[in-house]
């Protein structure tokens, strides 16, 4: 089948330069800047398919000489921001910064297909370098949020895209190219609170008060129990998909819409077992690092890519006993018993380590009632794992599931999720996690999983960005949403 292509992109066009190039090429973009001479114009312009833009020469002459005038009057349509397409020849560049050029002659050569208007224009020529994070000579982040849907054409927040969709490429590579897993759909609207945090979003309630749907419902916060269900048909899959919290918090690390990259596959069964999750999550990260990494690195993202040495693995225990050590450093002391609080996570990644590591084998009072608990710790621990990188913190959170039928319907009826039933009741108890515990009824496989903010993994990679709000084209969080 012949594949009919769409008409080359400036990236494409830079790339192959212009030795190949047709008599004349167009391109439809938006004037990044603009620069005025007595005899020619140059504008940048750029169609967000790379962060270098193509320069386009216009050679007007002298206003009042021959053509010059008409070309003169239509190039001061020409602002920053307005839409344009131009037609010229594509010509090895004579001037530094650039390879090639286009060179455009003659008044048809440019069309001005969307002005804008430099008084009312939010985004101005000075600050067109706006990166993610505020610096002098740019807007602030802060001022950028109030202009979403313009931010996007700032080079910081384009960035951020290509990046997000490289690194997507990246991970799906890995899943279904390199492991075979299946991409599923997982619902977003369900009538669980996926981890039973309180943390959810309750939808589905007409005006007289009415459900929807006959019971309650909630945006997902995880799609992991759905998951489950399709690993025990398909074994190996994974979904990117978005979900929703009621996140109070305020922090650079935290949204109320944000994307989930979740994998579950079967053959995971003891404890044991836990270690290979981290194997399988360690080379999944230099996987994705790998290609989405600029030749030429030398940080610490190339560190945690190519270095021989596995990433560290220590339990949770010895990382209290770690951060107890480093008291009075903090702010929330390290206690043991106690969740890990985000200072916690970045000193052991950043200060301690200088590099990603696994904390395993957490409390199983502080985490999900779904992880499997460790027989070895008098049932006290579960086998799971959180991954923490410099900068961010938690970045993934994974864990052996519990197949055992009676231990994790206990860990539900302690975790308030579904009720003990009278002693000899002859009815079973109608709950929203009834089919989450017919899955071990039925046939269950061990298996585990693990599950991954796309949001904080950009965070992590991307260069520059401060905050977690500038990872996403259009962040949500309380008290605001923007468009």
């Amino acid at each position: 089948m012949v594949v009919r292509k769409l008409p080359k992109t400036i990236k494409q066009l830079l790339e192959q330069g212009s030795y190949s190039a047709p008599p004349l090429t167009s391109i439809t973009g938006h004037v990044r800047s603009i620069r005025r001479q007595k005899r020619c114009t140059f504008a940048l312009i750029e169609d967000g398919s790379t962060s270098k833009g193509l320069q386009a020469v216009f050679k007007h002459g002298v206003q009042g000489e021959g053509t010059g005038t008409a070309m003169v009057e239509k190039l001061g349509q020409l602002t920053f921001g307005a839409g344009v397409n131009v037609t010229g020849r594509l010509v090895e560049s004579t001037g530094p910064g650039q390879d090639v050029e286009l060179v455009v002659e003659g008044v048809d050569g440019v069309k001005v297909v969307g002005r804008c208007d430099p008084d009312t224009y939010p985004l101005q020529p000075h600050h067109s370098g706006a990166s993610s994070s505020s610096s002098s000579g740019t807007h602030s982040a802060e001022y950028l949020r109030e202009h979403l849907h313009l931010r996007l054409r700032t080079p910081g927040i384009q960035h951020t895209m290509r990046l997000r969709a490289k690194v997507k490429e990246a991970l799906e590579g890995y899943l279904t190219g390199e492991q075979e897993f299946v991409y599923v759909h997982t619902p977003v609207i369900t009538g669980i609170d996926a981890e039973g945090g309180g943390e959810s979003f309750r939808v589905g309630k007409g005006e007289e008060g009415e459900e929807f749907f006959g019971r309650p419902a909630h945006l997902t916060v995880s799609s992991q129990l759905h998951l489950e269900a399709f690993q025990a048909a398909l074994g190996r899959v994974y979904t990117l998909a978005p979900s929703f919290r009621a996140e109070r918090s305020m922090t650079g690390r935290h949204l109320a819409e944000f994307w989930m990259l979740e994998c579950e596959w079967g053959g995971v069964s003891q404890d044991l077992d836990l270690h290979g999750l981290c194997t399988f999550v360690e080379d999944m990260l230099r996987y994705t690092i790998a290609r989405v990494l600029h030749s030429g690195s030398d940080n610490e993202l190339h560190r945690a890519a190519f270095s021989q040495k596995p990433w560290p693995r220590i339990t949770y225990s010895e990382a209290i006993h770690i951060l107890q050590q480093a008291q009075p450093l903090f702010t929330y002391p390290p206690t043991l018993g106690n969740s890990l609080q985000s200072e916690h996570e970045k000193y052991l990644a950043e200060v301690h380590f200088k590099s990603p590591v696994f904390v395993l084998d957490y409390p199983r009072r502080v985490k999900p009632f779904y992880m499997r608990v460790n027989p070895r710790t008098d049932m006290e621990t579960v086998a799971c794992f959180d991954l923490l990188v410099p900068r961010v913190g938690e970045l993934v959170g994974g864990s052996v599931r519990e197949e055992r039928y009676e231990v994790l319907r206990s860990s539900m009826v302690d975790a308030g999720l579904i009720p003990s039933p009278p002693p000899h009741s002859p009815k079973k108890p109608q709950n929203p996690y009834e089919w989450y515990l017919d899955l071990r009824r039925h046939g269950s496989v061990p298996h585990g999983g693990f599950g991954m903010g796309f949001e904080r993994l950009i965070l992590w990679l991307g260069v520059g960005i401060a905050n977690i709000r500038e990872s996403v084209g259009m962040p949500r969080w309380k008290g605001w949403m923007g468009m």
